[in-house]
This record gives structure tokens, sequence and C-alpha cells, in this order.
């Protein structure tokens, strides 16, 4: 939790950070979110967009109220579902009548450990966007991207006036996202950060957890080499006889919180199973092999 002092931590509290943006902070900081989540506020005219509302904390959702003031809340946006960003679409909902517009619904029983909260199986959102699709108000749109990866109904936001992305869990500038099976695909993954990469028209980019990103192409560019690289590490890993991924994590994340290795092992088996669509290893129950030592 050391790198909660890297960045202020006022809860509760509305910031601007940029033209038409302020920012919320959520008070559910951990080792997993940060310093908590980060919910956005789009527009300085008669109406608003709020971006990932975060946790029923009401405290938090009283915070965003009192930054909206006499503006009205034009949408309730999420970029996807996990709990520590789409719960407090209900209450907000119930307290203004905004509607809620964004990814679609999604919600697993069990979808393995993983860095951030589980599903949450009670957003209905008003309206779906594809991907291309805008809303906006008074001097701002807001335009979905559609990212899958680290949740198939991911989303991020593209705001044109001002070449700002918020771009949920799929690229933080302070850890990197983790991809966890069933739902998360580490396939999808990165040809969704490869098409992040390809956007120069973004100038800035502002996750859900942690600082903004002021390179972004080139730390998406460092992502997906990471990505290769851990995929270099599994295969050389199997090569030298450790098969399964029990005995891959502890070799891999040297120096990781030993509370993040399940998670990280979700990460490693996503590497695997975007290997064995590309036909490189082969499953053997708990175990994988080099496709080369099986002809």
């Amino acid at each position: 939790m050391n790198a909660l002092k890297d960045i202020d931590k006022p809860y509760a509290v509305s910031e601007r950070i940029a033209p038409l943006v302020r920012r919320v902070l959520a008070r559910n900081p951990s080792p997993f979110t940060y310093t908590g989540t980060q919910t956005y506020l789009v527009g300085d005219g008669a109406d608003v967009a709020v971006i990932d509302p975060g946790p029923a904390d009401p405290e938090h959702i009283e915070a965003i109220l009192e930054a909206v003031g006499k503006a009205r809340i034009a949408a309730i946006c999420c970029t996807h579902t996990h709990r520590d960003h789409s719960p407090a679409t209900v209450p907000l909902k119930a307290l203004t009548g905004a509607p809620i517009v964004g990814c679609a619904p999604l919600t697993l029983d069990d979808d393995g450990p993983r860095a951030d909260a589980a599903f949450d199986p009670d957003y209905r959102p008003d309206r779906v966007l594809a991907d291309g699709e805008t809303i906006s108000g008074e001097g701002w749109t807001l335009e979905a991207v559609a990212t899958p990866g680290h949740t198939s109904n991911h989303l991020c936001f593209a705001l044109p006036e001002t070449g700002a992305m918020f771009t949920g869990d799929h690229v933080m500038g302070w850890s990197t996202s983790v991809v966890s099976p069933p739902d998360g695909d580490m396939t999808a993954y990165l040809a969704s950060l490869q098409k992040l990469y390809e956007r120069e028209q973004d100038a800035i980019y502002f996750p859900a957890h942690g600082p903004a990103v002021e390179k972004p192409r080139q730390l998406v560019r460092g992502m997906i080499g990471h990505r290769r690289q851990r995929e270099r590490q599994i295969l050389r890993q199997i090569e030298a006889g450790r098969e399964t991924i029990a005995e891959m994590v502890p070799l891999m994340y040297k120096g990781v919180d030993e509370r993040l290795w399940p998670a990280a092992g979700r990460s490693v088996l996503a590497h695997l199973l975007d290997l064995e669509k590309r036909n490189l290893v082969k499953r053997h129950e708990e175990s994988w092999s080099l496709m080369d030592k099986l002809q």
C-alpha cells in the first residue's frame, strides 16, 4: 500500500483535473484498486455525464451529487460491471432519474481470483452503447470505444473535444490489468490494446484507478511488449519443465505481493489459453506442454 503515497487522496471531494473533467475519488483503496475508484464528471454546462459512479457508498454518492450541483445528469456511464465501478448506478438513478448508459450487463457466479471486485448483478442499463456510438451534452461528446479483454463488456469513452480517453480498467498507469478467464480474454485484450495504440487522436488517458497517463501511446506500446514478454516467459517455464501455473507464478512474479499471486495466476492462465489458440501449447488437465514436443 506504499503506492498510495504517490498521489493525493482527497476522498469525497470534486477536483478539476482537466478541461471539462472533474474527479471524485471513492474511499475504497486496496492493493487491487490503488487509491480507490475515480468517478469522472464530464461537462461544465447545464448537463453532465458521470463515468464509473463506483461503489454504492453514501459518502461517495453524496459527493457526486454535490459536485453535479444544479446541473442535470444526462447519463450515468459505466466502463464495465465490477463492483468497484457500477453499483452506485442504482441509487444515483433513483435520486436523479438519470439514465444508465454504457456497457452491457454481465454477471458471472465465479470468475476466479482477480485484481478487483466481482461482478455487479444489479446493473441494469437503460441503453447499451455499441462501438462508435455517442452521447452528448452541452459542450461535450462521449464516444464508446469497445475494448473487451479485461472483461468482455468493457468500454472506454473518448472525449473528442479535449482528446481525453476514459480507460476504466483497460489501461492504468499504476498497474497492468488482470485478465481473468473465463470472461477475461487475453486475445481480445491484446487486440484492444492495439486498437487504442492506433488511435493517435487521444492525448491523455484517465483510468478508473491511479494517475492520468500523459503519454498514452508510449504506455500502450510498452504494455503490449510486456504481455509478449510474459508469454515468452511462460514458454520458457514450460520448456524448463515447470508445466503448471502453480509452479510458474512464484518464479514469474518474484517480488510481487503474494496476496496478488492468485490473480497473477489468472493472467498466466489467460496467456496459456491465448497460446493454445495459436497452437503453441496444449493443455493436459492442470499441466501444459509445448506443441513441438507433441509432434
